[in-house]
């Protein structure tokens, strides 16, 4: 079912347990846009190893926006966590598409892992924008 497969997969995303991701089909691909490379990895192993090193530590949805398409879903998000301690935030989009039940293709957009200092920087900026 559709909204199994993309729901088993953002909380893979956010309990860091990308590995035993069970809603990925064997030839998934990953289209990823991150800041200053875009890059393709194919198949639920590879997938799985690349994403196990964005989604690393466990964390928690500060927003998150599901939007159905035909065949898949929108799916934006900021994700927060801690690594070594440090607080960080994540941005992205995911255009998910879904086939037989199973994930065939995340096309993804990252803007960055912004740690506690860039956060700070962010913050400020914003608050001085009227």
């Amino acid at each position: 079912m559709m909204t199994d497969a993309i729901d088993r997969y953002t909380d893979a995303i956010r309990t860091a347990t990308i590995p035993a991701a069970d809603s990925l089909a064997p030839n998934v691909v990953l289209d990823a846009t991150v800041p200053n490379w875009r890059f393709t990895v194919r198949g639920a192993e590879a997938v799985k190893a690349e994403l196990a090193h964005w989604y690393a530590d466990p964390g928690q949805f500060e927003e998150i926006k599901r939007t159905d398409l035909p065949g898949g879903a929108l799916v934006e998000f900021l994700l927060s966590w801690e690594e070594e301690g440090v607080p960080h935030l994540s941005h992205q989009a995911h255009v998910i598409q879904v086939s037989g039940g199973m994930i065939v293709r995340d096309t993804a957009w990252c803007g960055g892992r912004w740690g506690a200092a860039l956060m700070a920087e962010m913050a400020e900026a914003e608050a001085g924008v009227d």
